[in-house]
């Protein structure tokens, strides 16, 4: 073989190999060895909600409540948010629906009455 085809074929060995790592990185197993265990104990909430004070409805951004630059909210997060919004008089109740994402998958959540349900 010549120099010149053995750095392409190189490359093209290192680069199938970071390819397999990063898809074995991103897999349900978490805490494995290669695994990207910053996602593997994040969890994040995608929802709606909508409050209601004296029988008006609005939407409710409960990402503005976050801390500059966060994103990451549980559901235990999420529940003293709506807590305080209820205990300050701002809303009378709080509904909605939306996802959980986790090591532990997809999961629905629900906010009835002020209260998250999974």
């Amino acid at each position: 073989m010549h120099t010149s085809s053995v750095l392409p074929a190189v490359q093209l060995a290192a680069t199938v190999a970071l390819m397999a790592w990063m898809i074995i990185g991103f897999t349900r197993r978490p805490g494995r060895w290669l695994r990207w265990r910053m996602f593997c104990r994040a969890t994040f909430t995608v929802i709606t909600l909508t409050g209601t004070k004296d029988g008006h409805t609005e939407p409710v951004n409960v990402y503005s409540y976050l801390s500059p630059g966060s994103f990451i909210l549980s559901p235990p997060r999420l529940q003293a948010i709506i807590t305080y919004l209820t205990s300050t008089g701002r809303y009378d109740r709080i509904d909605g629906h939306g996802r959980v994402l986790s090591a532990r998958g997809e999961q629905h959540i629900k906010v009835r009455d002020s209260h998250v349900v999974l």
